[in-house]
């Protein structure tokens, strides 16, 4: 299959490839595989033990799929003769034409009915695989590891992929990372931010019926399976079975669409590349870090069944979009929270999200979580064989609480290992199935309620500003009664000097012991208030009574009044989501008074320095001027915006700035 003229092979026929190293390349990329003359009578590439293929002369494809059909790939490796990473941001891990790399390993495009099987794909400058527009392809011990830029790229072609979709038995490991030819570690690991990629597997717009079982994929520098992108159509679906991930720096498994998810683990350690090669702060935990995300489109039915899930993310499943007629349904999973990676004093969720779906929740167990979901045992330590989340073994030990404590499940024979499920007088609830046999382990005694005090924080900014400015406190509650209790309803209440507003975002937090939350107080003093320091208080209590009662104070400072014109301006949130209405605030003062009908133009540069949305409204009669919009979702909205705001009133003006940003 040479580069130009006629290939020596045909549809049909086997080419079997010796032991050795075979360079492709040097004279441009091989034309593609002849295809098969029909789906039982493929064109077959095989190698014998120590076959591999080497792509230099920076190639952009080592094997070519291009149009093949009707074909079966195996026994190969493939892989480069370079440590470089194509178009790295780095100089030094950038590849140059006097280095021996390949862009790609493998890349197919309009492609039907292809069987691959004991190939690994490794150390390309790019992709693994650059793969779209597929149809019933199977692979089977397949490894795409330490690639540049992504492990599975889908972006190519058409993108979409149809028909019967299998991978088994697989790793997906290290992709956004290169590779050294010498030791085979990875190194030079980046991500968007830095110009990169990093998902595991990533595919555009794509149809199909999934089947993912037996999967290890684990420390890709995004997402780590990335079916964000399904269609939504009825007949588009996702199975995943036996999926272990863990330590991706984004979102370890994320779907559209219809789903099952079963006898899995899921491991969301997403700050893992923190200071490590050249990771930037800003990819790590995307998209909130959630372990496992559930995007839904309309008559949509998601299971999650009997895994094991733990992480720093916000929450530990999520769910979004979609509408009242889709159904997710959580069953039977146990969920370990961690301490949350963008606030560390607050614990994780069991899960949570804006989707309108109707939520089943049955069987469940959770530890350490934010609150405690219906449906769903939290007060009981699992005692699994490692709890610390870099080192996470989801393994029950013997006397753990979740042996034969979920309901039966029609169709379950088996656990994550593929041991028999149950395996005792019920099924165990998460990924392992503890198997009957022995003594039976000593139960542990029966734990005892203790009730102890809240500990409560406001915090807040300790700045002078002007009368009439509305500074917003965080009011942290933390419960720590012992585990053996139930969730506790706090009420939470504030005081203000008299004339002045205080605005709790809420009067009560439901919380399970040892885990915190938060409320947001608003306070704004009397435009007439003279300059000086000002108490704040906040106060929370419980039916448990004294023992439950705490409280904290803060002090908010009016500034003696400014000569002049003076502006501030802010956003809601410091940062969105794509496609999340932004919302800004500024506010216009004159010698410390509300200047009212002032113009306020504002100007949001993206992300990518170059666009801008422009906006412009007039002050009220308390000088604030208040505009929105939806942030988009290309590549130029994610990332940071620089806002700035010019107030002009009576020949005065007066600029504020401040920044705000946009994830994906």
């Amino acid at each position: 299959m040479p580069s130009s003229g006629s290939a020596r092979i045909a549809g049909g026929d086997t080419l079997l490839i010796g032991a050795g190293t075979f360079q492709i390349g040097s004279g441009g990329y091989m034309q593609k595989i002849p295809s098969g003359p029909n789906a039982t009578t493929r064109t077959r590439i095989l190698g014998k033990p120590g076959t591999k293929l080497v792509g230099v002369a920076g190639t952009h494809r080592v094997l070519n799929l291009d149009g093949s059909s009707n074909v079966e790939v195996g026994n190969l490796e493939i892989t480069d003769n370079s440590d470089c990473v194509y178009n790295h941001s780095n100089a030094a891990a950038a590849c140059t034409s006097a280095m021996a790399w390949a862009r790609v390993g493998v890349y197919a495009t309009a492609s039907n009915n292809v069987w691959m099987h004991d190939v690994n794909v490794h150390g390309m400058a790019a992709r693994g695989f650059n793969a779209g527009g597929l149809s019933n392809w199977t692979l089977e011990r397949v490894k795409m590891n330490k690639n540049g830029s992504a492990g599975w790229d889908g972006n190519v072609g058409t993108g979409s992929n149809s028909g019967q979709m299998i991978l088994r038995d697989i790793e997906i490991g290290w992709n956004g990372c290169g590779e050294r030819v010498a030791t085979g570690e990875p190194w030079a690991c980046w991500a968007q931010t830095t110009g990169g990629y990093g998902d595991g597997f990533g595919t555009v717009d794509t149809g199909g019926q999934w089947l993912i079982e037996d999967a290890f994929i684990h420390h890709n520098t995004s997402d780590g399976l990335d079916l964000r992108y399904m269609d939504g159509a009825d007949a588009t679906t996702v199975t995943l079975r036996r999926i272990y991930s863990v330590a991706n720096a984004g979102n370890q498994v994320k779907i559209k669409g219809n789903s099952l998810i079963e006898n899995s683990v899921l491991v969301g350690n997403c700050t893992y590349f923190r200071g490590k090669d050249f990771m930037a702060s800003g990819d790590l935990c995307r998209a909130y870090g959630s372990t496992l995300l559930l995007i839904l489109t309309g008559n949509d039915t998601a299971t999650v069944r009997h895994n094991t899930i733990a992480g720093e993310g916000d929450a530990q499943i999520a769910y979004g979009e979609g509408a009242s007629s889709d159904k997710v349904n959580i069953q039977n999973n146990l969920v370990i929270g961690f301490p949350y990676y963008a606030n560390t004093a607050t614990a994780t969720l069991f899960s949570g999200g804006s989707a309108p779906a109707a939520k089943s929740f049955s069987g469940n167990m959770a530890w350490k979580v934010r609150s405690c979901q219906t449906g769903t045992t939290c007060t009981q330590d699992p005692k699994l064989t490692n709890m610390t989340l870099a080192a996470f073994d989801a393994e029950p030990l013997a006397g753990s609480p979740v042996t034969d404590k979920a309901p039966m499940v029609n169709g379950m024979s088996t656990d994550f290992l593929l041991q028999p499920r149950p395996s005792g007088a019920a099924n165990d609830v998460g990924a392992y199935e503890v198997q009957a046999g022995g003594t039976p382990p000593p139960q542990p005694p029966t734990p005892t309620c203790t009730r102890a005090a809240p500990t409560v924080t406001l915090s807040g900014p300790t700045a002078a500003v002007a009368a009439g400015t509305e500074n917003k406190y965080t009011l942290s509650l933390k419960n720590n009664d012992s585990s053996a209790c139930a969730n506790t309803s706090f009420a939470i209440a504030r005081t203000v000097p008299s004339g002045w507003t205080g605005e709790l975002s809420s009067t009560a937090i439901t919380l399970a012991p040892g885990a915190s939350g938060a409320a947001t107080l608003g306070v704004m003093s009397n435009v007439s208030a003279s300059a000086g320091s000002y108490g704040i208080g906040a106060g929370v209590s419980s039916n448990v009574g004294a023992t439950h009662t705490g409280n904290a104070s803060i002090t908010y400072s009016v500034a003696a009044a400014v000569v002049g014109l003076t502006e501030t301006v802010s956003t809601s949130k410091a940062s969105y989501k794509a496609g999340e209405v932004v919302s800004i605030t500024a506010r216009v003062l004159k010698n410390g008074v509300a200047v009212s009908g002032a113009n306020v133009a504002f100007d949001a540069l993206k992300p990518n320095g170059v666009n801008h949305v422009l906006l412009s409204a007039t002050t009220d009669a308390s000088g604030y001027a208040r505009v929105s919009f939806t942030s988009g979702t290309g590549p130029s909205s994610i990332g940071t915006y620089k806002l700035s705001a010019v107030a002009t009133s009576g020949g005065l003006s007066k600029t504020a700035t401040t920044t705000f940003a946009v994830a994906k």
